[in-house]
C-alpha cells in the first residue's frame, strides 16, 4: 500500500503581510507555494500599486501575476483606526508577520517587528527594509535600481563603455530569499523554544552579500573587476559569439585541458594548444582579443545547433542566448514538466513551479492570483463580525 501524501511543509502556517512591489510579495509567495496561508493586506484604492505596473499578462500587471499567487486580499484603510484594528486582529491569529511599508511606517501603526512580538510572542514578524532601521541610510528611498547602485552590482555589471543595471530586480529578489529563509528558520526555532521573534532584512545587506567574489576581490587587495559585458574578468574564453544563423552561443573553457579540447576538436586549431599565447589561461586572458577572434571565426561558420553539438562533444560548457520565448518553451523546462495553469482574474495564466521539489514529491500550492479585496468578506467573517457591519465598513470606505 502506498505510503499517505505527506502534507506541504507550511500547511496550518498563517501569514499576514502589509506588502507591495516586489520584496515582500516574492517572499511570502513562496510561503504560499510551500502550504502557508497567506493573507495580503491591500489598500482600498488600487491596492498594492504593482497591480498597476502594467498589463502585460492579460490586463494584469505581470509583477504582481508573478508575485501573488495563491494568497487572500483583504483591502483596508490602515490611517482609519477601525481599519488598523482588523489588521491587528488577524495579526493576533497568524504565525508570522512580514511588512515591507517605508521606514518609520510601520511603527506608527504598531506594525513594526519589535512592537508585535512584544505583544504576541510566538509571532515571527519580518521587517524589510531599504536600507535597515539604523544607520544613516535609514530613511532613504530606496528601489530596486538604487540599491543595485549602492551595493557595487551595477558597477560590475555592463560593458566597459557603460555600466547597465541587472535585467531583473535583483535587490527585491535577494531581499525577498533572505526573508523567506529567514522565516523558515524562526519557525523551526519557535518549535523548540516557542517563541519567535524579529527577523529583519535590508535589500542593501543582501544584495552586497550576493556580491561575492568582487567584494571580496576588490577588498582585500584586488583591483575592483573591470566590466566586461558577457565575458569574464579573469577567465578566457568566456563570451557569446555569434553564429551563422543569426544566433549567439555562450561558451566557457574552465582549465587549459578544455582549451586543448577547444583547439583541436572545435577551433580545428591544434596548435594553439601549445602556443604560448594561448595555452595557460593567463595568457589567453592578456591576449583576450586574439583568443575571442580565434573562437569567434569559427563558431562564426556554424549554425547555432552545429555550434553547440560541437562543443558539447568537446566537452566545452556551452548554452544559447535565449529570449523569454525561448525560455517559456524550454525543452528541458517541457521535459521536466514544471509549467502550470493558475487561476486569477482573467482566467488561468501559465506559471513555473517553485524550484524546490519536496522529498515525498508533494506538489507546491499554486493558489489562485487574488482580485483586489477578493477575500474582504470572508475575512471579517472569520473575525466575527457581522456582514451588517462589514457593510458599515464599506459604505464609509474603511474595507473594500
Amino acid at each position: 500500500m502506498p505510503p499517505s501524501p505527506l502534507p506541504l511543509p507550511l500547511d496550518g502556517i498563517t501569514v499576514v503581510a502589509v506588502e507591495q512591489a516586489v520584496s515582500a510579495p516574492f517572499a511570502t509567495r513562496q510561503l504560499a507555494d510551500l502550504g502557508a496561508r497567506v493573507i495580503k493586506v491591500e489598500r482600498p484604492d488600487g491596492g498594492d500599486f504593482a497591480r498597476g505596473y502594467d498589463t502585460a499578462a492579460r490586463g494584469l500587471a505581470s509583477h504582481f501575476v508573478w508575485c501573488n499567487r495563491g494568497k487572500e486580499s483583504i483591502a483596508v484603510d490602515l490611517k482609519d483606526p477601525r481599519g488598523l484594528d482588523i489588521v491587528h486582529r488577524l495579526v493576533a491569529g497568524a504565525d508570522v508577520f512580514v511588512q515591507n511599508l517605508a521606514q518609520g511606517a510601520a511603527a506608527r501603526l504598531r506594525l513594526d517587528a519589535a512592537t508585535l512580538c512584544e505583544t504576541h510572542p510566538r509571532l515571527v514578524a519580518v521587517d524589510i527594509s531599504g536600507y535597515g532601521s539604523g544607520g544613516p541610510y535609514a530613511h532613504k528611498r530606496a528601489y530596486d535600481m538604487l540599491v543595485q547602485c549602492e551595493a557595487g552590482l551595477v558597477s560590475v555589471t555592463g560593458t566597459a563603455q557603460e555600466p547597465v543595471k541587472a535585467g531583473v530586480p535583483a535587490a527585491d529578489i535577494a531581499a525577498a530569499m533572505y526573508a523567506f529563509s529567514g522565516v523558515l528558520a524562526a519557525l523551526l526555532r519557535r518549535g523548540t523554544t516557542g517563541r519567535g521573534g524579529v527577523v529583519e532584512i535590508s535589500m542593501l545587506e543582501a544584495l552586497a552579500e550576493w556580491m561575492g567574489h568582487p567584494l571580496h576581490h576588490g577588498m582585500h587587495g584586488g583591483e575592483p573587476p573591470a566590466r566586461t559585458g558577457l565575458a569574464h574578468a579573469v577567465i578566457s574564453p568566456y563570451d557569446a559569439y555569434p553564429t551563422a544563423d543569426g544566433g549567439q552561443v555562450l561558451l566557457s573553457v574552465q582549465n587549459d585541458r578544455e582549451w586543448r579540447r577547444l583547439a583541436e576538436q572545435v577551433l580545428g586549431r591544434p596548435e594553439l594548444a601549445l602556443d604560448p599565447g594561448f595555452a595557460t589561461n593567463r595568457a589567453r586572458t592578456a591576449n583576450r582579443e586574439r583568443t575571442d577572434a580565434a573562437v569567434a571565426k569559427a563558431l562564426a561558420g556554424l549554425d547555432t545547433a552545429d555550434a553547440v553539438a560541437r562543443l558539447e562533444a568537446a566537452g566545452i560548457a556551452c548554452a544559447r542566448l535565449n529570449g523569454m520565448t525561448d525560455v517559456a518553451g524550454h525543452p528541458q523546462l517541457a521535459a521536466r514538466d514544471r509549467w502550470r495553469e493558475v487561476a486569477s482574474p482573467v482566467g488561468p495564466l501559465k506559471a513555473m513551479l517553485p524550484p524546490i521539489t519536496l522529498p515525498g514529491g508533494e506538489p507546491a500550492r499554486m493558489g489562485a492570483i487574488p482580485g483586489l479585496g477578493e477575500h474582504t468578506d470572508a475575512l471579517l467573517r472569520g473575525l466575527g463580525m457581522t456582514d451588517e457591519a462589514a457593510t458599515l465598513l464599506r459604505r464609509d470606505g474603511v474595507v473594500a
